[in-house]
């Protein structure tokens, strides 16, 4: 039986993992999917792929078609695994550099006052961006699915102003399967970091310990965090410490990161290991009478011997160096630079070891590591019976992800999120505070009077500074209550199932329900989602999801919206808001089709993804994220467009002679507004004025609210007589779908190059001039002029 044909409820053995690709082989081994591994069928996407199974103690998702390479023997009634382990004895943590961990020291002790510096590293979705908080006190975004962190931070630890951490994107191994993966790795071989320290879900001990036998035999010094261990003693589990040390041969710190547990002696341990220069007291993990009659072991010691010369070289620790030899990374076997004599040397090697071993080298390999980590975890584990946690999600997921309910649930919880924030709470917050802008620049405006200002000044603090940023900071509100109900799916965990349910329909388009997620964020802010395809293991999906998520509806655009909702729609602004929505969603669909069959034709890689627990969102994770929202709103309004405002007041008041002009019509901006307009004629708004708000826009999209409130003189009653109710909506149809701010171009073409940045820049004002002139035409033929 293939995996793919395993029914609900039902236990197996892996026997054999078969696939034409060897990238993604090696993928499914490092999540622990190994010949000889017990997995449950757990249930199925409501359209009946992807699936989930339950293995290592752990949810994992699969395509059946990927499932169904996978060889099944020893089919039973599923039943809950215990690790054979007797309750440890009560025993004191050690001190630094004692037993039983055994570190071997190398080299002189750094000096007190000498700089140290930190890789942390762990799985995705461990809890490593937390502890990166509570070791630094920084903010950084923490969720509850894979791929927060797409790119390194770094942070200064507290209390030791001479070190330094790097929070690395969360991996689940040092295979380049993502490019998240190549960057992680990267940096510790290539910064050479004075310690790591590795993050592990306690949890999920099993699959997590995978990362830290590799990160071992990288032999730097190395501490071990081990995460979330209030929830393994709340549900009657247990680590034994002191036992763990001794099998790994690192030190061994329990924490809880959320609850700020264990942190000051996590912190003390890292930089004891650091300055001591203490490195794991073992990184050979290969048994010599093992299974497979020591084959493993006498190959990765032969492959050392012979190339020890060229990893000293290439500054590579040379047992890392010669596992990867085994996998074929291609990453280190040019970095070795062997000659053809010993390339087929190495060849030899290998292929003598699966002759011997009876089985491939890529199984080998991962069979060696959890068989290590199985024999570990059954001397120090008592594994807790099932979680609260756990508990909690199956029975959320049978209405979260359930056949009938999944999808009418996601739509009822987005629009919950829409009126939320543009009816209920983000909308009258906004109100309140534009309120009280106008108030206080009315003040202003009355102060600036009486004190005899020069009208010109007067025009650019009142008309143009205040106008234009004080405009768009009356919108705050909304943006702050839509980041933070997203923060709130995010950190619960259901981001990860909103990407489950929707994989198939996302296949049928091109994409992998991984693209979801970079999609979701979309609806926040452009740049980190677009950063977040880094997650997305193959360049198809990356390069197709990054050119899509632009058509998503940007918070930045919700000014607009809501200006032109509140001017023409105000007793429909939900339904307008709510429409232009699902426009910006039906459009990216249909520009996938078409890219589908054009520049990105081929299937997108497997949806192989860790299902996490629910977990409440954390209350300080989600004002902390509110306010580096608020914050940064603030910013751009106090920066980025007080510049567009002053110089935006600045070209429609004088002219090309740098004359004050009575009429704006003579201005430098409605010479170049009119340049441009006849670009926009035939969607109906052919004036200078919008045409000036949307090239406005191309620096930031609130812009375009800043120069229509700047030209209408601080109000925008005038709009009435620029735009009808149907050409109002077609101006929102072209601010929806046009090129997005310099800020998301600028992270297009970080992320994949400036060719694709033009392309997205001429692609996007291309779909949004013809869909707003369908619409406009759509609407003159229902009689809507």
């Amino acid at each position: 039986m293939t995996l793919d044909e395993l029914e609900i409820g039902k236990d197996a053995i892996i026997a054999s993992v078969e696939s034409d690709d060897a990238v993604l082989r090696q993928h499914i081994f490092d999540m622990g999917l190994t010949p000889g591994t017990e997995v449950t069928m757990m249930k199925y996407a409501p359209m009946g792929d992807p699936m989930e199974i339950r293995l290592r103690g752990y949810e994992l998702t699969l395509r059946r078609d990927d499932a169904s390479r996978i060889e099944l023997v020893n089919i039973h009634d599923a039943h809950e695994l215990l690790y054979r382990s007797a309750s440890p004895a009560a025993t004191a943590h050690p001190a630094f550099g004692e037993e039983p961990a055994c570190p071997r020291r190398e080299g002189a002790a750094l000096p007190e006052s000498a700089p140290i510096t930190f890789a942390l590293a762990g799985n995705q979705n461990c809890g490593k961006t937390t502890l990166f908080n509570q070791l630094t006190g920084s903010n950084q975004h923490v969720g509850n699915f894979p791929g927060v962190t797409v790119d390194r931070k770094d942070g200064q630890l507290k209390n030791y102003p001479n070190a330094t951490i790097t929070d690395l994107p969360g991996i689940y191994s040092l295979s380049p399967y993502t490019s998240e993966e190549v960057v992680s790795r990267q940096f510790i071989l290539d910064e050479r970091p004075d310690a790591i320290i590795d993050i592990v879900d306690a949890t999920n001990i099993e699959r997590n310990l995978y990362l830290t036998l590799q990160l071992m035999e990288l032999d730097r010094p190395m501490v071990l965090a081990l995460n979330m261990m209030d929830e393994v003693t709340a549900n009657g589990g247990t680590v034994d410490v002191n036992a763990l040390e001794a099998a790994l041969g690192i030190p061994v710190v329990p924490i809880s990161a959320a609850k700020n547990e264990g942190i000051g002696e996590l912190t003390e341990h890292a930089i004891h290991v650091a300055r001591y220069r203490e490195h794991p007291g073992r990184i050979d993990f290969c048994a010599a009478d093992g299974a497979d009659g020591g084959a493993l072991h006498r190959c990765i010691h032969g492959l050392i011997h012979l190339i020890t010369d060229h990893a000293e070289a290439a500054h590579i620790p040379v047992r890392f160096a010669a596992t990867k030899l085994i996998e074929g990374d291609r990453l280190v076997i040019d970095a070795l630079a062997l000659d053809q004599n010993e390339l087929d040397a190495v060849e030899h090697i290998i292929s003598q070891m699966e002759d011997e071993s009876g089985t491939d080298r890529m199984a080998a390999l991962a069979d060696m590591r959890f068989s290590f980590i199985e024999q570990v975890c059954g001397a120090c584990v008592v594994k807790p019976r099932e979680s609260r946690e756990h508990l909690r999600s199956v029975a959320a997921d049978r209405v979260l992800t359930g056949k009938y309910t999944a999808i009418p649930v996601f739509i009822g919880i987005m629009a919950l999120v829409f009126w939320l924030t543009f009816d209920v709470i983000g909308q009258r917050l906004s109100d309140l505070l534009e309120i009280a802008i106008g108030e206080f620049t009315a003040v202003v405006d009355a102060a600036l009077g009486d004190f005899g200002v020069n009208p010109v000044v007067h025009s650019l603090v009142i008309d143009g500074v205040f106008a234009g940023v004080g405009s768009v900071l009356s919108f705050l509100p909304i943006i702050v209550v839509l980041f933070l109900l997203l923060s709130i799916l995010e950190d619960s965990g259901y981001m990860a199932r909103v990407a489950f349910v929707m994989d198939k329909i996302l296949r049928k388009l091109g994409l992998s329900g991984r693209s979801f997620v970079p999609m979701l964020i979309g609806f926040g802010c452009s740049v980190p989602a677009i950063m977040a395809t880094r997650t997305l293991p193959s360049e198809h999906d990356r390069k197709m999801t990054a050119m899509l998520t632009p058509f998503m509806s940007c918070s930045a655009k919700l000014p607009v919206y809501a200006l032109f909702s509140a001017a023409f729609f105000p007793q429909h602004a939900p339904l307008v808001m709510i429409s232009l929505y699902i426009m910006g969603m039906v459009v990216g669909v249909l520009v996938a089709l078409v890219l589908k069959r054009t520049a990105f034709r081929g299937d997108p890689v497997p949806f192989v993804m860790e299902l996490p627990n629910y977990r409440l969102p954390s209350a300080k994770t989600t004002l902390l994220l509110a306010w580096d929202k608020a914050k940064g709103f603030a910013t751009k309004a106090f920066t980025i467009i007080f510049v567009a405002s002053v110089i935006i007041w600045f070209l429609q008041t004088f002219d090309i002679r740098f004359n004050v002009v009575s009429d704006q019509a003579d201005s430098m901006l409605a010479a170049l507004g009119t340049l441009i307009a006849p670009v926009f004629a035939p969607l109906g708004f052919g004036n200078w004025t919008s045409a000036a708000a949307l090239v406005a826009g191309f620096g930031a999209k609130e812009n375009v609210v800043a120069t229509l409130t700047v030209l209408m003189g601080g109000s925008t009653s005038g709009l009435a007589q620029l735009f009808t109710p149907l050409t109002a909506y077609v101006f929102l149809t072209f601010t929806l779908l046009y090129t997005p701010c310099v800020a998301a171009i600028s992270a297009v073409r970080n992320e994949l190059g400036r060719r694709y940045a033009l392309i997205v820049v001429v692609m996007q004002c291309g779909v949004a001039w013809i869909v707003a002139f369908a619409v406009h035409a759509i609407g003159m033929m229902l009689g809507m002029a």
